[in-house]
């Protein structure tokens, strides 16, 4: 089953009068990693509900390979949720071999899964011990095995990297990337803004149950406008306000951010800086993804 895409299409979901999801829109293909990022209550957790099937969608459809989602597909994503769904007083081991067989594992295969994914993430001196004496951290990586042991098609993850140290975050970012190597499309949600534009092949900015911003990482970091840095310390402040092209400035000790339009004259940008004095640095700034998010979530 790998190889295909997971596509929401036009997804809504209200409470009474609360829009939970308004025409939400996106797919995740084959071999991408898309992270799904937003405000607490912007509505990714209720997406991926729907994507589950624990939540019904009053309007729109889940498709994978193009056809509705049905319970034998669903058997086949690995979920992750955000708040950890494992039993508290079962033994690590006994409980991944349990959720392993309910996706159809034999009991041999479940084992050898369990075995190879709680190496592979570092618990498997762990296997005895019950969840609720782990550490929050291994509580985590112990929740990622259980997404993984029966070899999903699709991975669905609510805050994976939440509550990890920095070797645990690089365990699971590689894993992830492998899983999306080989085939698997794989959607993340995170409020680790910089670890999302590193990892990630596209980005889905939500706010108030709606996609406000998708695409490429660069793509949305670039926009539609050209952001510039201009290190010239003699250059009086206002020097570029008012100039072809110029959508907006910022001044700070020296060094101006402009925000020029697209099919704007850099150049022309350059030779005013010039004629104020010495010219230290010119060239791009794209905001990172932190300040995009920001900004898109703080529009009205």
């Amino acid at each position: 089953m790998t190889g295909e895409r997971l596509e929401i299409d036009g997804v809504s979901k209200r409470y009474g009068d609360l829009v939970a999801l308004e025409d939400m829109t996106f797919d995740v293909r084959a071999g991408e990693l898309f992270g799904f990022v937003g405000s607490n209550g912007a509505g990714k957790t209720t997406t991926m509900r729907v994507i589950l099937g624990v939540l019904s969608a009053d309007a729109g459809e889940v498709r994978w390979a193009g056809r509705p989602l049905d319970l034998p597909t669903r058997r086949r994503i690995g979920y992750m949720p955000e708040e950890r769904g494992l039993y508290p007083k079962m033994k690590v081991g006994e409980q991944l071999v349990y959720l392993a067989r309910l996706h159809g594992l034999s009991e041999p295969a479940a084992r050898e899964s369990v075995r190879t994914w709680t190496e592979r993430l570092g618990v498997a001196g762990r296997l005895d011990d019950e969840v609720q004496k782990l550490s929050l951290g291994n509580q985590q990586r112990v929740q990622l095995a259980a997404s993984l042991v029966h070899d999903p098609s699709i991975l669905v993850l609510d805050e994976p990297f939440s509550g990890l140290d920095p070797v645990a975050v690089d365990v699971m970012s590689q894993v992830l990337r492998e899983k999306a190597d080989e085939g698997i499309p794989v959607v993340f949600s995170s409020h680790q803004l910089d670890l999302v534009e590193r990892l990630c092949d596209r980005v889905g900015i939500v706010r108030s149950g709606r996609m406000v911003a998708l695409g490429p990482v660069d793509e949305l970091r670039t926009g539609d406008t050209v952001r510039l840095t201009v290190a010239a310390p003699q250059a009086p402040h206002g020097w570029a306000d008012g100039l072809p092209g110029v959508r907006e400035t910022s001044y700070s000790d020296g060094t101006t951010l402009v925000l020029l339009e697209r099919d704007a004259d850099d150049q022309a940008l350059l030779r005013r800086a010039l004629e104020t004095g010495p010219v230290h640095e010119f060239g791009p700034n794209p905001p990172s993804l932190t300040e995009l998010f920001r900004h898109v979530v703080s529009e009205a």
